[in-house]
Parts: structure tokens; sequence; C-alpha cells
């Protein structure tokens, strides 16, 4: 058998638009395993955020932060963690533009601020509490990836001002800032590197801007019906949307159960 490594996104390629997973979803990735694949998770979310999800699911492979946590059979194989320094520039520049952000560990996540409505509205959406305020919370561990929480557009001040950071927009009202060198497709290489396999083995399903590199660089990117426009003009494969048995109709399509 020609093993393959299949990578999924979560939000609106395995989760539904309700978060939840399709029964399809659930028995096509239960389908994959048995056949001998190997299938991991490559998400912007923090590994705490997708707990649940992994055990449900039984995956113990991942790519989180968009590649700067990676994690193969439940070990930590690579970490890319934002500088201290970065950070505490970040937060002046930030506190001038009154503009709150969310520091994220492996563990947990703490804000800048209290209460806001930006972050209550773009958290909310993933269906995961707003953080507790902590303003120093990046200083005694590593921070993987940094929310910023602004209108559409604002985020271009800080893309002008950091050049050492990457900002990709998730939600109307927020943006992930990594580092410039991040992206799901590097931490792709990190976990491929470990199960010695090549490129054209490598397999994965995506719908957002965060997936743009993955979907790139692996063998075949396969893009859900759901997913942003500029997603699909590099697919290798456009799969129905999510809440259409998407992830079953394109792993099928692919020959993946053969």
């Amino acid at each position: 058998m020609n093993e393959k490594v299949i990578f999924f996104d979560i939000d609106g390629t395995i989760l539904d638009h309700n978060k939840e997973i399709p029964l399809s979803t659930r028995d096509t990735i239960k389908n994959l395993k048995n056949h001998g694949h190997h299938v991991a998770i490559a998400t912007g979310r923090a590994p705490f955020m997708f707990e649940d999800l992994r055990r449900e699911l039984d995956i113990h492979s991942f790519v989180s932060f968009n590649g700067q946590y990676v994690v193969f059979e439940d070990e930590v194989i690579y970490e890319n963690p934002l500088k201290k320094e970065t950070l505490e520039h970040l937060l002046q520049f930030a506190d001038k533009e009154n503009h709150p952000l969310v520091f994220m560990s492996e563990e947990n996540m703490m804000s800048t601020t209290g209460d806001h409505p930006l972050i209550e509205q773009s958290m909310g959406s993933l269906k995961v509490a707003s953080p507790k305020q902590k303003r120093d919370y990046y200083l005694d561990r590593n921070i993987y990836q940094t929310l910023l929480f602004c209108e559409i557009g604002e985020e271009e001040r800080y893309s002008n001002q950091y050049s050492e950071l990457k900002l990709i927009r998730w939600h109307d009202v927020s943006a992930d800032i990594l580092p410039a060198n991040g992206s799901k497709a590097e931490g792709i290489k990190q976990l491929a590197k470990r199960l010695n396999i090549q490129r054209e083995n490598i397999y994965a399903f995506g719908d957002g801007l965060n997936d743009l590199e993955m979907i790139e660089y692996v063998g075949t990117g396969v893009v859900m019906g759901n997913a942003v426009p500029s997603l699909k003009e590099v697919a290798d494969f456009i799969t129905k949307p999510v809440d259409e048995d998407g992830i079953r109709y394109g792993v099928e399509k692919l020959g993946l159960l053969k």
C-alpha cells in the first residue's frame, strides 16, 4: 500500500458552520486510518482549543498555531515562538492604536485588556470563551501566535511596522500574528520529515486564507467548496462544501480509500 499523510484544517473543513463534525467526516477519517494512511490536523488554533476534537477523532499528530507548534504522535517535534522583544514592541504599538491583543501559548491564552466586544465577537464565532486579562503573559513562556483585534484594513499598519511578522485575517474583526517565516506549510514540512514521506504523498484539505501556503506546498491541495475565492485559485481539486459531505466526496474522488 502506498501510504499517504492527509492534513485537515478544522474550522470550515472538519467542523461545519455550526462547529459540529458531520457524520460523513467522522467515518471518512476513520476509514483513512484503517487504510493505513496518517491523518493529522493543520490549524490556526492553539492545541488547548481542539483537545476534545483530537480525542474524539483519535488524532495524535497536528500542526497548530498555523505551523508554529508541531506534534507527531503526541510528541512535540517543532517550535517556532515569537520573539519576546518583538512582542514587547507589538504591545506598545497596539496600545497606541487602541487595539487589544491576545497572547497564545500551547496551554492557554491571555488578553491585554478586560472584556472587549471585538474579542467576544471573534472568539464567540469559534465557540470559545473570551480569555482573561494578563498583559505580561508573554514574558515567562513561549508565545506561538498573537491575535490582533481590529477592523478590516487596520492590520496593514502592523504589517508596515513589523517586517518580522506576518498577519493573516481570519475574522472580520481579528487577524493572526505569526513569525514572518511561519506557515502551515512549514509545519507540514517538519512533520513530513519525521514521517520520511515524500511531498507527492501529502494531501491537505482547507478553506481559509491561512491555508494558502499549505495548499500550494502539498502534493495535492484540496479546497472546500465553501472556501475563500483566492484559495480556490491555487487548488488541485475543489470538493463540495463542508456541510455537503465535502471531505468524504474529496477523499473518494481522489481514490484515497481504494
